[in-house]
């Protein structure tokens, strides 16, 4: 059995077009506006990357050797690819 999670209420001013974007959004995957916008911060205060993907994130940022990849068709992906 899982542990009650403890909640607090709080209060927020939000731009009108921001707070139905949010609704707009919750509805699409058919959730609560309280549970959608709590996943989206958890997402941002919990899911931040570690170390090792920092560094593969900058290096892909600045290499020099990246190509262009062809989604034109399966065929033509697997060609851009260069797989030696």
């Amino acid at each position: 059995m899982e542990a009650a999670i403890n909640r607090k209420s709080a209060m927020f001013r939000l731009r009108e077009e921001l707070l139905e974007r949010l609704k707009q959004l919750a509805a699409r995957d058919n959730r609560s506006l309280n549970n959608y916008v709590e996943t989206i911060l958890m997402d941002v205060v919990y899911n931040t990357p570690n170390a090792t993907t920092i560094a593969a994130m900058k290096e892909a940022e600045n290499d020099e050797n990246l190509t262009t990849v062809n989604m034109d068709s399966y065929e033509s992906f697997l060609k851009s690819l260069d797989l030696k």
